[in-house]
């Protein structure tokens, strides 16, 4: 027992010195260099791009589209640049806290459109807007948590629960609604705010995608729910050992990533005064690019918010560009799923020639 609770010390000693370093850039600058040094170019760079060569990543990306296009800068186009930032930044935000534990959330996109049927079909039945919005985050909750049972006590891949429920939640938003629309015009102006509104000048969207991202940044940095998706992420047996409890820990980084793209699915209907059942349709692709373009790893245990935000604007920013060039939502995807790609190699081969040192 004594050596138990010994190395699960030792092993959560561990865990925070690693989050202390990942804060610090100075200490991220030297291990860049020790890796440099050591040979390792391809783990140095990764680790690079996922520290300042993010932001750097952003800023040329932001001069380049001012040199193809002169309407990238103009504050309206800024404007909507930041409000498709916050709708798939919200999701990514989710897809962060199931990323960091090595898993895998592809039922976001169907959430978004249950969520969506779900709260149009009460506001257009005369529910108040409080109950509808209540009800409609419960139902993204409630199908995360049934993602996170599947995969805690079925033992079920986070890959094969979630494709599966990507396909059930479509298919019974498609049957509820009977494929059509359901508007809610009547009850719109309850809700229109928050698709819509603006606070000192900035969209409501981004104001609550802000509010979001400072709540997970703290959660995962200074709390011990934090500390311990961190820890299952990085090593799920040595977690366990260490006294945490994995699948209470992974049940419920799914109900997050389920109220995730419930809030996004509110947003966009409070927008649209409609609720449509194909909405959200690759969604989870989109997630999945700004997680792994903001420098989290596939493979759990490294990573962050901070990381999720500037990918979700080097995304939003990209297919904001792409759209103004008149490039079409077809060739967007090749692009989108070549970066994902990328990324994704680049993980691997860093990890491969850390495993061989």
């Amino acid at each position: 027992m004594d050596g138990t609770v010994g190395s699960g010390d030792a092993f959560m000693t561990e865990v925070e010195s690693t989050m202390a370093e990942r804060q610090g850039l100075g200490q991220r600058a030297r291990g860049v260099v020790e890796l440099a040094r050591a040979g390792l170019w391809w783990r140095a760079a990764w680790r690079f791009m996922r520290g300042s060569g993010l932001l750097v990543a952003l800023v040329l990306l932001l001069v380049v589209g001012t040199v193809l296009s002169p309407f990238f800068l103009q504050p309206a186009n800024l404007l909507n640049v930041a409000r498709q930032l916050s709708f798939a930044g919200i999701i990514g935000l989710g897809m962060t806290f199931v990323i960091l534990t090595a898993g895998i959330d592809l039922s976001v996109g169907s959430i978004v459109g249950f969520v969506a049927i779900v709260t149009a079909g009460l506001l257009s039945g005369g529910a108040p807007w409080p109950v509808a919005l209540l009800a409609g985050l419960g139902a993204g909750a409630a199908v995360g948590a049934v993602n996170g049972i599947g995969i805690t006590k079925g033992r079920l891949q986070p890959f094969i629960m979630t494709l599966g429920m990507l396909v059930i939640a479509r298919g019974v938003t498609m049957t509820v609604s009977e494929g059509r629309p359901i508007p809610f015009r009547d009850a719109a102006e309850g809700v229109a705010w928050i698709g819509t509104g603006s606070l000192l000048g900035i969209p409501t969207p981004v104001w609550i995608f802000a509010v979001l991202a400072a709540a997970a940044a703290f959660t995962l940095r200074y709390t011990t729910f934090g500390r311990q998706v961190y820890a299952v992420g990085d090593n799920p047996e040595a977690a366990r050992l260490a006294g945490i409890n994995t699948g209470r820990v992974i049940f419920s980084v799914y109900v997050i990533s389920g109220l995730m793209a419930a809030v996004a699915a509110i947003i966009i209907i409070s927008r649209l005064t409609s609720g449509e059942p194909r909405m959200g349709i690759g969604f989870e692709l989109d997630a999945i690019a700004i997680v792994v373009i903001g420098g989290t790893s596939l493979f759990g245990g490294e990573g962050g918010v901070r990381g999720t935000v500037i990918g979700a604007a080097i995304v939003a920013a990209m297919a904001n560009l792409l759209n103004l060039l008149g490039v079409s939502p077809f060739s967007q995807q090749i692009v989108m799923g070549l970066i994902i790609l990328g990324a994704v190699l680049l993980e691997r081969r860093a990890a491969i020639q850390e495993e061989g040192r």
